[in-house]
């Protein structure tokens, strides 16, 4: 995530190889980007487990805007 970022709430994937995709909180959909299906899932994975922290965090950047 990024301070300030734009809407919807989304969390960054980056990849060593400067692959980049953007994933929405709610539903954990691709909104821009792309990367590959393994790295995707596991991000997936994680956030799903840290869906509350990441909200709270996304959440509070906005706040500091």
């Amino acid at each position: 995530m990024y301070c300030g970022d734009h809407q919807p709430p989304h969390f960054h994937i980056v990849m060593k190889d400067g692959r980049e995709a953007l994933v929405a909180l709610d539903g954990l959909e691709v909104i821009e980007g792309a990367v590959a299906g393994a790295a995707l899932k596991a991000a997936r994975r994680w956030a799903s487990a840290n869906a509350s922290l990441l909200l709270q965090s996304w959440k509070q950047m906005q706040k500091t805007r």
